[in-house]
This record gives structure tokens, sequence and C-alpha cells, in this order.
């Protein structure tokens, strides 16, 4: 019977061997996922070079069954159910964007926008996720802002299954503060009574004629959650940031996620506004350009 660092050696080399960004980690995470390990215990008995333990036939068919789906790209997070977004563990699987890395810079900027807004007579700060999908962003404002009401709004009918998983796992408290809407964050106005402090999104922005690069975001992250329309895919994004506009107080500050290249047509498009100010295009922890940081103007 291999040992565990020899199964491990194995299972990274076939991934390698597959295209796969990250084979070490996901072999870890693969073997951890399906003994109930910590990824840290799968390292030290591979370090180790541990025997095997007693052979179990279910956990190997188990193993290379979830091997063999992430050979074929099928995206680590859905072989596992989950996905991590600053501290939160997510829910995610078909029919759901799988959270990326560099949402987390702008969820950090959204956050920091709703700590310097001014509370209202009840406390609170009002803020609203468009385009919600799995909920990462909204729920990590909500997690992460203790006076911070959060409204999700998703359009999705599968999205919406995982998104309001994902609410029911958060803390009672945080769970008190948060609401889901399933509509188009293009026309939302009438689901809301009040003005938002900060509006948050990460829409579709994927030109139409593009296809991306890797078989996990290609195959697998639905349609309707990558293309923005358009030739150049800003046609969501331009028509969320109008709707943005109706959606904040005077004051409020939208942040918005955009492909590394658009920031010059997103800014272009506030500055024909009379509606907003202060256009800014801010950078991810790659150092490349990430989102749309815009003042609702006192019009």
């Amino acid at each position: 019977m291999p040992t565990f660092g020899a199964r491990l050696r194995d299972i990274t080399q076939r991934l390698s061997d597959a295209g796969v960004p990250s084979p070490h980690a996901d072999a870890v995470a693969l073997m951890a996922h399906t003994f109930g390990w910590e990824p840290s215990e799968v390292r030290t008995a591979a370090a180790r070079d541990d025997h095997w333990p007693e052979e179990d036939p279910l956990d190997l068919d188990r193993l290379e069954a979830r091997v063999t789906r992430r050979e074929a790209r099928e995206p680590l997070q859905h072989i596992l159910g989950t996905a991590y977004f600053r501290g939160l563990t997510l829910q995610v699987g078909p029919g759901v964007f799988v959270p990326r890395p560099e949402s987390e810079t702008v969820a950090q900027v959204a956050i920091n926008a709703a700590c310097a807004a001014t509370p209202g007579r009840d406390g609170k700060v009002y803020v609203t996720d468009l385009c919600a999908g799995s909920g990462a962003i909204g729920l990590a404002v909500a997690a992460e802002v203790p006076h911070a009401e959060v409204t999700l709004v998703e359009a999705s009918e599968a999205a919406m299954v995982y998104l309001r998983l994902n609410v029911r796992m958060m803390s009672p408290d945080v769970r008190s503060r948060v609401h889901t809407v399933l509509g188009d964050a293009r026309r939302c106005l009438h689901h809301f009574e009040r003005c938002a402090d900060v509006v948050v999104s990460n829409p579709p922005y994927i030109p139409t004629d593009a296809q991306p690069r890797d078989p996990e975001v290609r195959d697998y992250d639905p349609p309707q959650a990558l293309y923005g329309l358009g030739d150049d895919g800003l046609e969501v994004p331009r028509a969320i940031v109008d709707e943005a506009a109706t959606l904040l107080r005077i004051g409020g500050t939208l942040v918005m996620e955009h492909g590394d290249l658009q920031g010059d047509a997103m800014r272009a498009h506030v500055e024909r506004s009379e509606f907003w100010r202060g256009a800014q295009t801010l950078k991810d922890l790659t150092d490349r350009d990430r989102m749309l940081v815009v003042t609702r103007d006192g019009v």
C-alpha cells in the first residue's frame, strides 16, 4: 500500500499533468476533504511518509472520483462544496459564481466605505450588494461591520439557493441584518424603502466575444455571471451604475468590480453623468485595475 507521501505525490503529478494551476494544494485539499482531516494533517502525514491507514475501499473510491473530477478541471470548490472568502466558508456549486480572491479587495473597500458612513438615527448604515451571487461580498460586509444592514440582490434562482443557504449559515446577529431579494440589479429600486449608504457590485463584465482561458471559469461558472453584454462587456455594468444612482443617498459610495482593462471606460461613463463625482480606479492585491469607486453627487 502506498504511503501518504507517495499518494500525495502521485495525485499532485496527475493534477499537474492536467494543467491544474495549483496541483499540490488541490491534492492536499482533496485528500483532507475525503478523510475529514485538516490540510495540515495531510501535509504532516506526507512529510513523515506515514503508512496508509487500514484500507477503506469507499474512501479510496471517493478520493479517486474527486481526483478524476479535478483532472477534468471541474472547480475544486464544486468538488469540496465550499469556497473561502475573507474568513467566511461559503456553500457553492453548479449555478453560482465561485468567489475569487481578487474580489476580497473590493469587499475591503466596501467595508471601509460602510465604516466611514454616518449612521442614521437608527444607528445603522445601509449597504446593497447588487449581483450578489453566493453572497460573498455582502456577507463579508455584514460580518465585519456590526452596524451594517445589508441587502443582497441576485437575479438567478439557481444562485439564490446558495445565497439563502449562506445567509442561514451566518451567526444570528449577522443573519438578522441581512435581507435577500430575487431581482434584476438593473431594475430593483422598487424593492427598497430608503436610500443606501453604500452600493457594491461584482457584475458580469466579460465581453460577449471573449472566452475565459481557464476551463474552471469557461465551462462551470454560469454565463449570466460572466458576460456583461455588448462589445466591451460593459452594458450590464453601465446599467447597474445608473441604477445605483437611484439607490444611493447623496454622498453615498458605489464600489464596482471590473476587468483590469475596463477602468477608463467605467470612469468615462460616470464622468458623463451629473449624478457622480470623484471617480477613481483602484487596484487589487496583484496591482491590476480592479474597481470603480465613485461618490453620489448632490444633484
